[in-house]
């Protein structure tokens, strides 16, 4: 058995589907998570530590026990809207407890870190889509949280022998196609999980934020990443890494995008029923386009995505949402 990895946050949507693909193929994990969003029943394999990324003398124990040479920090707050609302929440979890978990890994002779970073770095692209090379612009405090975290991982690498991939995520989206976890995130934002939901009767509606882009329908575009595509992308991270390769920065995109309306469309043959499907006004902010350039990513990792279909993705997001559908009715009946 090699050396310990420590996730961070993973017992979330992304982070658990990360830990699963470890422990499928023996790695030794410990993952770190508070539970504010996570969930300890998502954790398959490992040993689950609660706590918060930002206690120093935790992380310091954990990184010396497991004996960690590598760190998947997933540990976030991810929701746009919040972090223009609450600033200083977003940029106390996501950028100085980031700068205190750095600080244990350099003390403790961490090798390699795996970050999880996001396409909002970019802000607004004129074009809609997002090179690696596309100048960084965020137009939120999430974004710039995040790009801080990079930043800083670019000068640490630059000071001493830690090197690492920062991983620019587009629209992640669906489920472990096997059904055994998936995103279960209350009161989420993201389109394909909303309008799951509405599928199966747990939101009365779903609403289309802008009708008037410049684009084919009106709605914008997005890239959407399966789940089970971006995991794997982490693994190939961490193999780089291990191989000697050098620090990198690499959008998780597939380089096509789906407007709103043709993911409503999808999940609509999916569940075959209509959706109550509302139009509102534009939010503040949102791109009318942003799509990966992935070549980088496929060059440098020879990650090759097995999930690329936007039926596909739906599907493994709706088999979820009806496992939690018969789960909570069955919790509703064990109540009666």
């Amino acid at each position: 058995m090699g050396k310990g990895i420590l996730v961070t946050g993973g017992a979330g949507y992304i982070g658990s589907h990360v830990v699963r693909q470890l422990g499928e193929r023996g790695e030794r994990v410990v993952v770190l998570d508070d539970l504010s969003s996570g969930f300890a029943d998502a954790v398959l394999y490992g040993t689950l530590a609660l706590g918060d990324v930002g206690d120093t003398a935790l992380v310091r124990a954990l990184l010396a026990e497991h004996e960690v040479d590598t760190v998947m920090h997933f540990a976030a707050h991810t929701v746009v809207p919040e972090s223009v609302a609450d600033p200083l929440k977003y940029y106390r979890n996501n950028t100085a407890n980031s700068r205190n978990l750095l600080e244990c890994c350099q003390q403790a002779g961490v090798r390699h870190v795996v970050f999880s970073s996001t396409a909002a770095v970019y802000g607004t692209p004129a074009d809609g889509v997002a090179s690696e090379d596309t100048p960084t612009q965020p137009i939120n405090p999430y974004g710039t949280s995040k790009l801080m975290t990079e930043w800083m991982l670019r000068d640490l690498s630059a000071a001493t022998a830690l090197r690492h991939v920062s991983l620019r995520y587009f629209n992640v989206a669906g489920c472990d196609p096997e059904g055994r976890i998936g995103q279960s995130t209350p009161n989420a934002t993201l389109l394909t999980k909303v309008a799951c939901e509405a599928a199966v009767g747990k939101r009365t509606h779903v609403n289309v934020f802008g009708t008037d882009y410049p684009t084919p329908d009106g709605t914008g575009i997005r890239d959407y990443i399966h789940v089970e595509d971006l995991a794997d992308a982490h693994l190939r991270a961490l193999d780089h890494l291990r191989a000697g390769g050098s620090s990198l920065t690499l959008n998780c995109g597939y380089g096509h995008g789906f407007s709103v309306r043709e993911v409503l469309a999808a999940v609509q043959r999916a569940a075959g029923l209509p959706l109550d499907i509302r139009d509102l006004p534009r939010r503040p902010g949102d791109p009318a386009a942003l799509i990966a350039r992935s070549t980088r990513i496929r060059e440098q990792l020879g990650w090759q995505p097995r999930y690329d279909d936007l039926d596909v993705i739906v599907s493994t997001a709706l088999a979820w949402e009806y496992r939690l559908a018969v789960e909570a009715q069955a919790r509703r009946s064990a109540q009666a």
